[in-house]
């Protein structure tokens, strides 16, 4: 991806970066642990701030 591309794909974004796969599959893991048991009907917008 040029780097102006990704320059303003960054810009877009509040957080400043794009999001790593390890950040989504950290979510996937807590959401199939019993840490999550009392968690139930929620959409977790994984974005870093793009959709508020």
């Amino acid at each position: 991806m040029p780097e102006n591309v990704k320059e303003s794909i960054h810009n877009q974004i509040p957080l400043k970066r794009m999001g790593k796969a390890q950040e989504v599959a950290e979510l996937i893991y807590f959401l199939g642990s019993d840490k999550s048991s009392y968690i139930t009907g929620q959409v977790i917008g994984i974005d870093g701030g793009m959709v508020m």
